[in-house]
């Protein structure tokens, strides 16, 4: 799990990271139903979680959402312990059947219809009839300990913690409770020294560093929201494959990348148009791919003598192309980055032996650079994972290695992704699968003969 710094939003401060972490079965292609989008919203009691999930709720109306609350899944209480309901810690981790709800989450993530239990939080019982939950595009799943169970967080696909004032939180939880519910004050307060105030330290608060997003001022900070719901549109805007893994990055479709590889997947398009195409998309995955590098932040004065607030991007690079389809890659990356240094691996064979490395030429200082690694086609990933494998052992950080393609099959991802969660793979379009030759299909055909003209 992914422990560094969190991206906070606020209303002067608004970034929103991605840190996906479910990892599938890497030898095989998704085969199961569209899947819904996970979102898990944890926070103190009382810091505005319910009011965050409605306001996301509103603004994604378009969408087919469902909202799961996790108080849904607390036990029922015994009569023993009923008779001594302020002694029950209802902020602890036990207090939820946490097993009954991964089941309920991972037949939302396969397609299937749900019921989930009726909790009646006045009698501390799970009453009938229970809700009929269908599958949906949005999942929404709600509670101070969402973020608390790693089962539960490796199936969220995006994870938000609100963080709220201690003095605010209990104030509210006062109105919510003794005015609002008739509750004694005195037994509030009890219960929150007891035990809501030490939970949140011991179990919720600790959590807060496993979230992709952390949203200052709960729901009062509706700019944050606002940047959440974008992130959200785009998200599901993506392939299936994008929403599990967060290394890949996948170009925007338009009209001109979609003409682009209409002519360049078309086998009647002449050579000549098919590596002037190919040319043009692999200098748009290779700005893509720049734009992954770490920068630092510079001013410069412009001519009419104001200041600018730029960036300048990491010098230390160079690119790797895969021999032979790789090379096509290599006039792109000059051309972008002036003078940088590439090296080569070329990679053969088939057979019971597998794939093996046959030759290989790299900067010598190549450990101290990030690198571009260049191959045009993921098929497989047999070859790729040699390539990076190699990059690897000459002591290539694995975050370090930006791998583009322009074209990527399913099985080739699950394979290069989910042995290298920290490498980045860029992509111009995710095609639908192998066939049984394991050529990429719908695919473009044999990539180095049609570029460099060496087929029939």
């Amino acid at each position: 799990m992914n422990n560094s710094p969190k991206e906070v939003v606020s209303p002067l401060n608004c970034n929103v990271k991605g840190n996906l972490s479910i990892q599938p079965n890497a030898s095989k292609a998704p085969t199961s139903p569209k899947q819904p989008f996970f979102i898990g919203v944890a926070g103190g009691t009382a810091s505005g979680k319910t009011t965050v999930c409605n306001m996301i709720n509103n603004q994604l109306h378009d969408q087919r959402l469902v909202l799961i609350n996790q108080d849904s899944f607390y036990y029922s209480l015994s009569e023993e312990e009923l008779h001594k309901v302020n002694e029950y810690n209802f902020d602890h981790p036990d207090a939820f059947d946490i097993a009954l709800m991964l089941s309920i989450m991972e037949k939302l993530k396969h397609g299937q219809e749900v019921t989930i239990p009726n909790y009646d939080i006045s009698g501390h019982k799970r009453t009938e009839p229970e809700r009929q939950v269908h599958p949906a595009d949005i999942i929404i799943l709600e509670g101070i300990l969402v973020l608390h169970d790693p089962r539960v967080r490796d199936i969220l696909n995006m994870k938000i913690f609100v963080d709220e004032d201690s003095d605010v939180r209990l104030a509210r939880r006062i109105q919510r409770l003794s005015i609002e519910r008739g509750r004694n004050i005195k037994n509030v307060l009890d219960q929150y020294s007891r035990f809501v105030k030490p939970s949140f330290e011991d179990f919720v608060m600790p959590t807060k560093k496993y979230a992709d997003i952390i949203i200052p001022g709960g729901g009062d900070n509706d700019v944050a929201v606002d940047l959440i719901v974008q992130n959200i549109r785009t998200k599901l805007g993506q392939h299936d494959l994008c929403k599990i893994y967060p290394n890949i990055f996948a170009i925007a479709s338009n009209f001109q990348i979609k003409g682009m590889h209409t002519l360049i997947r078309d086998s009647r398009t002449t050579k000549h148009d098919f590596v002037f195409y190919s040319d043009r998309l692999i200098r748009l995955v290779v700005e893509h791919g720049l734009g992954h590098l770490p920068f630092t932040e510079k001013q410069v004065m412009t001519p009419t003598g104001v200041v600018y607030s730029g960036v300048v991007f990491c010098s230390r690079l160079c690119g790797v192309s895969v021999i032979r389809s790789g090379e096509s890659m290599e006039n792109a990356l000059r051309a972008c980055c002036k003078g940088i240094k590439i090296g080569k691996i070329l990679i053969h064979g088939q057979g019971t032996n597998g794939r093996q490395l046959i030759y290989e030429k790299l900067p010598k200082d190549i450990a101290s650079r990030h690198v571009l690694l260049l191959d045009p086609v993921l098929a497989t990933g047999n070859s790729a994972v040699k390539a990076i494998t190699l990059l690897l052992k000459k002591g290539v950080p694995e975050s370090n290695i930006i791998f583009l393609n322009l074209i990527a099959a399913p099985q080739g991802i699950n394979e290069v992704c989910g042995r290298f969660p920290m490498l980045k793979l860029v992509t111009s379009e995710i095609d639908a699968s192998l066939n049984e030759n394991s050529r990429v299909i719908p695919g473009l055909g044999e990539f180095g003969d049609r570029y460099f003209a060496t087929d029939d």
